[in-house]
């Protein structure tokens, strides 16, 4: 991003530009304020303050249109904008309207019968929505698919409607989750086996314990080419933890297969001895002192491994939880903060529980101190129509007859 694009935003203890990145403690200023509020929350469905497409703003702006009570009308109205603009207000509406907002729910149904962009409305409300929703649009989707430029992509609902999809050649593969881990790993160590095959095999190896069976085959599991490694071995690697140390030397110090010395080079950046941590605090405060809002993530959790030794990093990790408009990295920042101290992180665990993020929402759920208000709060989580099946979950395990209606309180400082 250029200098120029981050200037745009506001500054971020401002409610402004607490609202633009995402954070908790926006959304309670915002409820504390809802006249101010209302104007940077509308600015943040029309622009996208999103710093790349991973951040997620839209039940964070969905939830505080709500909560506010703000009119949708300005949202439906977004709809005319063009496609991007559309959508964003298309997601937003979606949410809206399992939330129970009538007007949410009939602006994107008459968006389809007139809208310039109905395909990807319909799409996404297929998706989103309940079927009786919109599976009366049949009609209108027949009608009106003729003055596309091409034929619909994506199965859902066309096919349901009859109308032609692009085809796509597609053949059906057993499944292998039925396999033990050596018939799995037997599949990989075998050179006739599909590439395919291998990726089947990935995955229904990263669904189970690892495997240190899978060290040994790593440098087999590249593409054809020879390029870059098979899709899944990565991580499944990663899931092997420090296990695949010892082999990840061997990795790194060989050139035959750039992929592989790539491979083995992350896995040890990722495992650091205690020679490593003076620089990765370096590393750190130069990826401050250059606002590089990308990538620091990594490094947090490098850092996070050393546990208390790394207090240096923690002036670091603190400042870019505050002001980093990259939500998405946000989590690993709370992590390593409290893996290297918890002290002081209470108020941090419960403005999480209003996060834009949804692995921070989960960190929120897990540690938030056990007061009155922390706990409505994980209980209006639990029972929100708008929030994600992960979180609703994660709340009731937490929580699971918690009294809703209870609003967090957090310290301004």
């Amino acid at each position: 991003m250029s200098d120029e694009y981050e200037m745009t935003y506001a500054h971020p203890d401002s409610l402004e530009g607490l609202l633009q990145r995402g954070r908790g403690l926006g959304a309670v200023r915002a409820l504390q304020d809802p006249q101010d509020a209302a104007g940077f929350v509308y600015d943040g469905i029309r622009r996208d303050w999103r710093w790349d497409g991973t951040d997620d703003r839209s039940l964070y702006l969905a939830r505080l249109v709500r909560d506010l009570e703000l009119s949708p009308t300005p949202v439906v109205d977004q709809l005319e904008g063009d496609e991007e603009s559309c959508l964003r207000a298309c997601e937003v509406l979606e949410l809206l309207a399992l939330a129970g907002s009538e007007e949410a729910r009939e602006g994107l149904r008459a968006y389809v019968r007139r809208g310039d962009h109905w395909v990807r409305v319909l799409e996404s409300v297929s998706v989103g929505w309940p079927a009786e929703w919109w599976e009366d649009l049949g009609d209108v989707a027949r009608a009106r698919i003729g003055g596309e430029a091409e034929l619909p992509w994506f199965f859902e609902p066309w096919t349901r409607f009859g109308i032609e999809v692009q085809s796509r050649p597609s053949t059906t593969r057993p499944s292998l989750t039925g396999l033990g881990t050596a018939d799995l790993l037997t599949l990989l160590a075998d050179s006739r086996t599909e590439d395919t095959t291998k990726f089947d095999a990935l995955r229904a190896l990263n669904s189970r314990e690892p495997s240190e069976g899978l060290i040994p085959l790593v440098p087999l599991l590249g593409t054809a080419d020879g390029r870059r490694p098979l899709p899944l071995l990565r991580r499944a690697v990663e899931r092997l933890g420090t296990a695949a140390v010892p082999a990840a030397h061997g990795w790194a110090a060989q050139d035959e297969r750039p992929w592989l010395t790539q491979l083995g080079a992350d896995i040890l950046a990722d495992h650091p001895g205690p020679e490593a941590l003076r620089g990765l605090v370096e590393e750190l405060a130069e990826q401050w002192a250059t606002r590089t809002w990308c990538g620091p993530d990594r490094t947090a959790r490098r850092l996070a491994r050393f546990g208390p030794d790394a207090a240096d990093a923690l002036p670091y990790l603190r400042r870019f939880w505050l002001r980093t408009p990259h939500s998405y990295e946000r989590t690993a920042y709370l992590e390593a903060l409290a893996a290297i101290n918890r002290d002081g992180l209470d108020y941090v665990y419960a403005e999480a529980l209003w996060d834009c993020e949804e692995t921070t929402r989960l960190l929120g759920i897990a540690s938030a101190p056990a007061s009155p208000e922390t706990l409505g709060r994980i209980a209006q989580l639990r029972d929100d129509p708008m929030e994600t099946p992960e979180v609703r979950a994660a709340a009731r395990a937490r929580l699971p007859a918690a009294p809703a209606g209870l609003r967090l309180r957090l310290r301004q400082t």
